[in-house]
């Protein structure tokens, strides 16, 4: 069997050497390397040739690549590397992998032409200034085939073992068997649609109800299809640590129950999360685990493909008996794993990893989005840039003389910007050209200075500098997709509100435009979530494709299990007042009809205290407990801990929070709920220009519906999602506000509720 290899993976596997050196040396964005690629090129000569596919076979490899440009006139083959700052700071072992690149190309290149010998030039290009730094070599083709036969020879071994897994693999994952006895009521019909749209190649939104084993009823038909359809990796994204767990623990339980299955499973966690030496930089001459990182990365790496589970404790294990940092071993070991659980912005993110890497790669992929329903907030923040100006005063503060001047400069502009402003909000058309010319020179500036004299990770100056970055590159992709909005910040001073500064931001509302590519670089993804509906809400935010199919899949619940009640009571901003008593009074005779564990929700944490103090007040003997605002994780595990077999009381939450969604509190640790909201987002200026924003794009008949109350109903559900959990759960659930008796919001809500008035 031959093993295909991309040229940049074999150098970085053969001609990495020395430490892992981040010292301040911004890396472009892609949009940037693909914007200086293009300046390159457009100022070569018309028979300038570019982006050349190549290939070549050596060993049990076959080495392919696109090299990105020739000129016969020059007879050179030239690799375009872009960078900001000062060229002087690019490391020498980063060098080293570029000239280990460009020679590969190189002898690929004399190979299908048939030359004898080739010019080979790395260029960098400064996305800064600009500026082109050229270094030229004349090489044969005969020297050239020697260095690629060597880096070939040192790959050789490691890929036999690699194309010796991938056969085990898939024949261990044809003979798989589900790791249960029986499947669940809904599983089945859900492990078969996915099972279909993996070997399709389509995309799949499945609403699946809580409690059919939605993590197992995907991964395992995903596992099911990898050797027919040639999939590489399986990618399974989460938005929350305890989604990462439970997928982690529904693999430990397919591999426990087939012990021949050799699956490499990677879990990646924040680098916050993963670092040793959090109060030291990430170059050699700083932290040990970066010192000869890359002299000690094959052993790590050899170690830990072999261990097959790959969760944080057993990468950080391998990682501390080589002497190298978790967090970028576990980088590279992505590479060489079968399936990767992580966060949401690991593959859709702006300058996503696991994205990119499939996009280099070619790699064929399936792509798991866990409780789907947040990916639209998810997204949106991903793809909005926000700037304060106070960052800009205290950057300006600390910052030397020299570069107080450009700061200065650039807060003309920014100050230039609301000048006119008579309003606290507001929305601007365009990003005015001055503003994006004052900027880039502030980063320019910043940057040399940066290069030449490395700060603290807590300086102002950087954390501001590299909020900046981020919002110039947003900026370049600024669209109808995104606002561009202004908000006049006050602060309270006595009796007087004073102005505290000017907040900019890119705001983006549908994040479809961004995740397309992203959803079409993959074989197949599938998204699910107990909440979906309506489809076409998160199909066209998320710009799924055209032909994604939607399944909802039938609850294994019973009307019998769950009674539902609407409350004839307004939760209306302007009716909060009056609603008080009759709310506390339903709770109340609800209590004390049938004492146990009780969640009422609100919508912000003033409405909660109001209904919470009225409550104790008539009912003090009944047990209360109540989220705080900014509770740490402590304080949010107390609060749970309440909610035991056997306890009673009332838990008071606010819907969309921390206990709206994703706990899971089975028996009689939850036996009702109190859902006093739509969960509707507030009125306000941003949420109208949303509003606006939706209506221009998908038709005014769906800009409320989109900005306000699918959003909304989805949170309801949510919440009310945590009473049954099981097939032997009984409750009760309160929706209290007479608008839930809507037919528009009735069908919103999941067909299995009997509901009564």
């Amino acid at each position: 069997m031959t093993y295909v290899v991309a040229v940049r993976n074999l150098c970085e596997f053969t001609a990495k050497c020395g430490d892992l050196d981040l010292r301040f040396t911004p890396s472009p964005s892609a949009q940037d390397g693909i914007a200086g690629h293009g300046i390159v090129r457009a100022r070569r000569k018309k028979s300038y040739q570019s982006e050349i596919s190549l290939s070549g076979e050596a060993h049990n490899l076959r080495v392919t690549g696109r090299a990105d440009g020739y000129d016969p006139d020059k007879n050179q083959l030239e690799e375009i590397k872009t960078y900001r700052g000062d060229f002087n700071q690019i490391p020498n072992n980063h060098r080293q992998l570029h000239w280990a690149q460009v020679k590969i190309y190189g002898w690929l290149f004399c190979q299908e032409r048939g030359l004898s010998e080739v010019r080979l030039a790395l260029v960098y290009f400064d996305i800064g200034s600009q500026q082109e730094t050229e270094i030229a070599e004349l090489h044969t083709a005969d020297a050239l085939k020697i260095f690629f036969d060597n880096q070939c020879e040192r790959f050789s071994d490691w890929a036999d073992r690699e194309l010796l897994h991938r056969a085990s693999r898939d024949q261990a994952l044809n003979a798989l068997q589900f790791p249960h006895a029986v499947f669940r009521q809904g599983q089945r019909a859900l492990a078969e649609d996915v099972y279909r749209a993996t070997t399709s190649g389509r995309c799949l939104m499945v609403q699946a109800p809580t409690g059919i084993g939605k993590t197992i009823g995907t991964i395992f038909p995903t596992l099911k299809a990898c050797p027919k359809q040639g999939l590489d990796k399986i990618f399974f994204l989460t938005a929350k640590t305890s989604g990462r767990n439970l997928a982690l623990d529904a693999l430990k339980l397919i591999k426990n129950s087939a012990s021949a299955l050799p699956l490499r499973v990677l879990e990646l966690v924040a680098r916050d999360k993963a670092c040793e030496y959090p109060d030291k930089a990430c170059h050699g001459d700083s932290c040990p685990l970066a010192k000869g990182f890359y002299d000690r990365l094959p052993m790590a790496r050899k170690s830990a493909v072999s261990a097959h589970a790959m969760d944080k404790a057993a990468i950080r294990a391998v990682a501390l008996e080589h002497q190298v940092c978790p967090y970028y071993l576990s980088q590279d070991l992505v590479r060489w794993s079968d399936v990767v659980v992580g966060d949401y912005n690991y593959y859709f993110d702006l300058n996503a990893m696991l994205y990119g890497l499939t996009v280099a790669n070619q790699w064929r992929v399936t792509v798991l989005v866990d409780e789907a329903h947040n990916m639209v907030e998810r997204a949106r923040q991903m793809y909005s840039a926000e700037l304060e100006q106070g960052d800009l005063k205290r950057a300006r503060r600390d910052s030397p003389p020299g570069l107080k001047k450009t700061l200065e400069r650039f807060n003309r502009q920014w100050n230039a910007l609301h000048k006119n402003q008579t309003t606290p909000y507001l929305v601007v058309s365009a990003i005015p050209p001055a503003f994006i010319n004052a900027m880039q020179q502030t980063i320019s500036t910043v940057s040399e200075y940066l290069n030449d004299t490395p700060v603290g990770l807590d300086s102002s100056l950087l954390r501001f500098y590299f909020d900046l970055l981020h919002f110039s590159h947003m900026a370049a992709l600024f669209d109808s997709h995104s606002l561009f909005d202004v908000s006049k910040n006050t602060e309270v001073s006595g009796s007087r509100a004073i102005q505290s500064g000017v907040s900019l931001c890119l705001r983006n509302i549908i994040p479809g435009p961004f995740l397309a590519q992203r959803f079409a670089a993959a074989r197949s993804v599938i998204l699910f979530s107990a909440t979906l509906t309506p489809s076409n809400f998160y199909s066209d935010t998320l710009g799924l494709p055209a032909d994604t199919a939607w399944i909802d899949v039938q609850s294994p619940f019973g009307a019998e299990q769950l009674s539902v009640h609407i409350g004839d009571i307004s939760t209306r901003y302007k009716d909060r007042e009056k609603s008080l008593e009759p709310i506390v009074g339903l709770m109340g005779n609800t209590y004390n009809k049938m004492e146990g564990n009780y969640l009422a929700f609100f919508s912000s944490f003033d409405y909660l205290q109001n209904v919470a103090d009225l409550f104790a007040n008539r009912y003090p003997d009944t047990p209360v407990w109540i989220q705080s605002r900014r509770m740490g994780e402590l304080e949010r595990e107390q609060f749970l801990a309440r909610f035991s077999s056997g306890s009673k009381g009332i838990g008071f939450a606010v819907l969309g929070g921390a206990f709206a969604e994703g706990i899971d509190l089975p028996g009689d640790c939850l036996i009702g709920a109190f859902i006093a909201t739509l969960g509707l987002p507030p009125l306000n200026p941003v949420n109208n220009q949303m509003m606006q924003c939706m209506s221009a794009t998908f038709g005014s008949d769906l800009g409320y519906d989109y900005t306000y109350l699918f959003p909304g109903i989805r949170k309801v559900v949510q919440a009310a999602g945590r009473v049954i959990r099981t097939q032997l759960d009984r409750g009760t659930i309160h929706l209290i506000d007479d608008r839930f008796t809507d037919p528009k919001i009735v069908r919103l809500l999941p067909k299995w509720w009997a509901l009564e008035n």
